[in-house]
Parts: C-alpha cells; sequence; structure tokens
C-alpha cells in the first residue's frame, strides 16, 4: 500500500485574491513549473495549471510579439463573473423562448416533429437561445412542467440507454414461430436497394378481435404506405383482405414482413406474395413499420374504437 507524505488538503476550494496575488508574485519572480507553485499555494498543481490558463491576458513585447501574462486581478474578476453565472436558474424561465415556442408547435392540430428533430430545428435558428437536450425535455414532459403532455406528442422515442436490442434467435419458448422466418428473407430486402419488399402490422383501437382495426403496409424503399380498415381482425379476416389486396396490385409485393400475433396466423395462405415473420418481442426488425404506425396513433389512439371511422377519413 502507498503511503503519501504530502500536506496538501484534499478537500476542493476556490482560490481567493492573495492566493491569486502570490501566483503572480511567484510568476514574476521567474517561477513557472506548475508544482513548485502549488507547493508554495498550498492546493493541487492542476488547479494552478487551470487558474494560470484562465487568468492570462495576451501582451504585446516592445518588438510587437505577443505573449500572455498572468494577472491576479484579471484572474479575479473572470472567477467572480463565472460565479454570478452558476448559480441555480429555474430552468422554465432560462428556457423560456424555447418553451414557448414548443408549446405553440406541439399543441397544434397535428404535427409529425418529434421532439428530437424540434431540439435540432430550433439549436439551428435561434443559436442565441438556450436549449435544453432532448432527455431533458421528456424529463419535464413527464413531470408534468409544461403545458404539454404525452398525448400531444405524435411519437414518444423510446430510450434506452446503455442497452442493445436483445435477439431472441427466434426461439422465443413461448411465442410461437407463425412461418418463415425474418432469416429467410432474400438479401435484396435487407439493403433497401430493390423495391416491392414491405412490412406490414396492424394498428387497433379496443383491443377485442371483434373490433375494427387497420392493417398498415409499408413499403422498406420508398416508404409508401398503404392502410386498409377491417372490421375486425380475427386471422382470416386479415388473410382475406391481405390476398384481396394483392390481387387488385399484383406486381406491388414481392414479400411481406409480420410479426407472430396470432392475427397473422393465417398468412402463410396468402398467394402470389412470400409471407415472412419477425422474431418473437423484435418489432425493431420491422422499424419502418412501426414509426408510421406511430404517427396513425394521432388519429386513431389506444382504447377508442373505430367503428365511426369511415374508409374515407382513413385515407
Amino acid at each position: 500500500m502507498t503511503n503519501s507524505n504530502s500536506s496538501i488538503s484534499r478537500h476542493y476550494h476556490q482560490l481567493n485574491s492573495e492566493q491569486r496575488g502570490q501566483i503572480q508574485a511567484l510568476l514574476d519572480s521567474g517561477i513557472t513549473s506548475c508544482s513548485a507553485i502549488a507547493r508554495e499555494v498550498g492546493c493541487h498543481k492542476s488547479t494552478i495549471s487551470r487558474e494560470i490558463r484562465r487568468g492570462s491576458v495576451l501582451q504585446r513585447e516592445h518588438n510587437y510579439l505577443l505573449y500572455e501574462h498572468y494577472y491576479a486581478d484579471t484572474a479575479q474578476i473572470y472567477h467572480d463573473k463565472r460565479r454570478k453565472n452558476c448559480c441555480k436558474r429555474d430552468p422554465l424561465k432560462h428556457y423560456a423562448a424555447f418553451l414557448r415556442m414548443l408549446s405553440k408547435r406541439f399543441k397544434a392540430k397535428f404535427d409529425a416533429t418529434s421532439i428530437d428533430e424540434f431540439v435540432g430545428e430550433f439549436k439551428q435558428t435561434m443559436p442565441g437561445y438556450s436549449c435544453p437536450s432532448t432527455p431533458t425535455v421528456y424529463r419535464y414532459i413527464d413531470r408534468g412542467l409544461l403545458d404539454i403532455s404525452n398525448i400531444d406528442l405524435p411519437m414518444k422515442l423510446k430510450r434506452r440507454r446503455n442497452k442493445r436490442h436483445h435477439s431472441h434467435g427466434g426461439h422465443a419458448l413461448h411465442k410461437k414461430n407463425l412461418g418463415n422466418s425474418i432469416e429467410q428473407r432474400p438479401k435484396e430486402a435487407e439493403d433497401r436497394a430493390t423495391p416491392l419488399h414491405w412490412e406490414g402490422d396492424l394498428v387497433k383501437g379496443v383491443r377485442r378481435k371483434n373490433q375494427p382495426a387497420l392493417m398498415t403496409l409499408t413499403e422498406r424503399t420508398i416508404r409508401f404506405e398503404v392502410v386498409i380498415k377491417i372490421p375486425d381482425y380475427r386471422a382470416s379476416t386479415c388473410q382475406r383482405l391481405l390476398q384481396k389486396e394483392i390481387d387488385q396490385h399484383p406486381d406491388w409485393f414481392k414479400t411481406i414482413t409480420f410479426d407472430n400475433g396470432s392475427e397473422f396466423a393465417d398468412m402463410t395462405k396468402i398467394k402470389n406474395c412470400q409471407i415472412y415473420f419477425a422474431h418473437p418481442y423484435s418489432p425493431w426488425e420491422r422499424g419502418t413499420n412501426e414509426n408510421c404506425s406511430g404517427l396513425l396513433r394521432k388519429f386513431f389512439p389506444k382504447g377508442k374504437s373505430m367503428k365511426d371511422k369511415t374508409a374515407a377519413y382513413v385515407q
């Protein structure tokens, strides 16, 4: 075990004006070593290094060459100014301009902008104003500090810090695989270079099979979206209406990838299009479709029936 003989206190404290004057006197006497000055002043050498860097100002010699010189008075002025600015602020007042624009934007009837996009846009268009980070804005909303709530957001991001997707390998023990795995999907569907490969899912209002829902199909390359209102989401109904859509547009569909929900159990009966299934509990494998379905939630919230929504309204 090492033993330190240093007499310097390990408790952090701010330098005072007398110590700054001592630093200037030592520098003017020709002592330039931060370690030597630290021993005289009674602090860590890193403190001396930072202090000299912060308190030095440019000077010009008689031959017009520039050099830096430390002045205790100047360093003390800089220190007092920093202390004045580091006091605890009321965040709602500090970010007042940002929060006013945020409220105005998301209180509108509909806006597909996410909080993250709005923060980036504000930083570009209003560089002179303070702007909080995206997680900070979400934290204010969750705490009820703002006049907007999560229901005003078209899509609230799922922020997973320091986490990774856990692949289930397509064989979760308590989830049945309905058909061909996404691992068997052709490579041309993976890199999005070739069109006509789709992702599909259901957007449900009331979670009962006899309730109407929306079948959403998203093309992976150009993000074209097909939304079909279905009277219920029994497996047979989903299969029948999807087959009808494929028959109406036989040149549109090469592959469609669904999740492993029971409503897609009959999709293996589909003709003229190859159906694949993502791994259980892996929505990121159909991320394009998930994002588009999230935008529809502004108009079709969870828990509200879609019986009064006409096909024309859906389109």
